[in-house]
């Protein structure tokens, strides 16, 4: 015998909203028995998880603006701002994501939602400005990340930031420091008279 659950029960098996349950029902492709009282009950063997694939789900555009330092904030609000007016353009609906933070670190909180959206596979489409936006080095594994999941990435400038250059040169002289840093701190071998 197949067994029969709530409305609640089947939206939690597939993941879904209740109110995406109506609407399947209203169009017909899910369609539950109605028990005394008029309560929807779901048999389980319509619960199909491919049943939850072939729904039409609207995946997100993010747009994600990035600067390495505090005093680059003019160019992050222009980031946005070119970001914004190229996606209202285009007619998409979207959202805009950015960080302020050296373009060698993978946990900027942007990026990281940025990266759980796209792997859970809520984002259809990536828009930044360059290249390097998106991280300083890495930005292929992420777009072979989003080329995985069918994620179309646009990059609106395919050539070199303006910035580039110099926040390299800081990332260089950073690793440098810290290296040092790290050569200093061990203790030094006693040198012996010959």
């Amino acid at each position: 015998m197949d067994t029969l659950v709530a409305i609640g029960e089947a939206a939690k098996l597939l993941g879904v909203s209740l109110t995406t349950l109506r609407r399947w029902e209203e169009s017909g492709k899910l369609v539950p028995e109605r028990m005394v009282g008029g309560r929807r009950r779901y048999r389980l063997s319509a619960l199909r998880t491919d049943l939850a694939r072939k729904t039409d789900v609207v995946r997100k555009t993010v747009a994600y603006a990035h600067v390495s330092r505090h005093d680059q904030k003019g160019d992050l609000d222009r980031q946005k701002q070119v970001l914004e007016m190229y996606c209202a353009n285009q007619g998409w609906t979207f959202e805009i994501v950015s960080d302020l933070g050296s373009g060698m670190n993978y946990r900027k909180k942007g990026l990281k939602r940025l990266l759980d959206d796209v792997i859970e596979g809520r984002v259809g489409r990536l828009v930044i400005t360059h290249k390097d936006r998106l991280l300083r080095f890495g930005a292929e594994l992420v777009f072979a990340i989003c080329e995985a999941k069918q994620v179309e990435v646009v990059i609106l400038n395919q050539g070199e930031d303006a910035f580039f250059e110099e926040d390299l040169a800081k990332d260089v002289l950073e690793i440098i420091t810290v290296f040092t840093v790290v050569r200093c701190m061990q203790p030094q071998e006693p040198k012996t008279a010959r």
